[in-house]
Parts: C-alpha cells; sequence; structure tokens
C-alpha cells in the first residue's frame, strides 16, 4: 500500500499509530477504571502490560518504516497533494519536536511503572508498600501518553489534513 488508509497521503503506519494514538488514552482510562473503581488489580496488570507491548512493537514497526522504508518524516509530508510552505514545513517540524519529549519520555516512565510493578507488587497484585511509588509513576505515564497523543494527532493533522 503506497499510502495510509486515513485518505491522506501518509503511510500505512503512520496512519496505523495515529490509529493507536486515539485508542490508546480510553483503553488506559478503562484500565484505571478497573483498577481505581473494580479494584480489580489483575485485570489492570494484564491491560497495561498488553498495552505496553502493543505499543513498543507498534512504535518499532513506525520507526523502521518511517526511518528505513521512507527514509524520515520530511520524505513522507512531502507527498502532500499541496506542498507546505517552507513556514508550514517550520511549524510542523517544531510541532514534532514537542511530541518527540513526550513520544520519548512515555516509554522510559511506562517501563519503569511496569518493570517496578512487576517486580515489588505481589503475584497476585494486591495493595502493598509499593503501591503510593506506584500510583505517582502511574499518573506520570498516563499524563505523559495523553500529551503524546494529543501533540502526535496535532503533528499529524498539521502535516497532513490541513491544507495549504
Amino acid at each position: 500500500m503506497e499510502h495510509g488508509f486515513l485518505g491522506y497521503r501518509s503511510t500505512f503506519m503512520l496512519d496505523f499509530v495515529v490509529s493507536a494514538l486515539v485508542l490508546i488514552v480510553p483503553l488506559l482510562l478503562f484500565s484505571l477504571y478497573t483498577v481505581k473503581i473494580k479494584r480489580n488489580f489483575l485485570l489492570h496488570k494484564k491491560l497495561q502490560i498488553v498495552l505496553g507491548a502493543v505499543l513498543l512493537v507498534a512504535v518499532a514497526a513506525f520507526e523502521i518504516d518511517v526511518q528505513i522504508m521512507h527514509g524520515g518524516w520530511q520524505n513522507i509530508v512531502n507527498q502532500r497533494e499541496t506542498p507546505l510552505t517552507p513556514e508550514q514545513f517550520q511549524y510542523v517540524r517544531n510541532v514534532l519536536y514537542v511530541h518527540l519529549i513526550f513520544a520519548v519520555s512515555t516509554p522510559l516512565f511506562w517501563a519503569t511503572t511496569l518493570f517496578l510493578a512487576l517486580k515489588r507488587i505481589p503475584n497476585p497484585p494486591a495493595p502493598c508498600a509499593h503501591s503510593s511509588t506506584h500510583k505517582k509513576l502511574g499518573w506520570i505515564s498516563t499524563i505523559d501518553i495523553t500529551l503524546t497523543s494529543l501533540t502526535g494527532l496535532y503533528w499529524y493533522y498539521m502535516a497532513f489534513v490541513t491544507s495549504a
């Protein structure tokens, strides 16, 4: 498939990751609901492991696609039917830099949160001495992935959806 499936001149993997960014926050909120309201610690654990693994695989495939298959995001953006002006291109670049702050920190926070939880929380999962730290790390990770999603979606919108 030469272009993505969302109707813009992006790539399949870029459209896939954008779709994942739309889905990740509601799935994460559901995971938080299972632990905070339903007190289903085991389901929360399973959801977090699955979400983390799926995102890791998706981002790895995305980076291979963008960097190796297409030679960088600039080459993909330059496929637009209506090219961006130099000012618009610079703005899109700046939005990407902001997005990358969150996109790089998110897996680090998420991996730390998950690793420490697997190491310090009993199996089957239950409240413990690590719960307070886990809750803080979890909220940092949640805010970070939400900002990753919002800035990623905004970047896609500015790079592909808006007209010149």
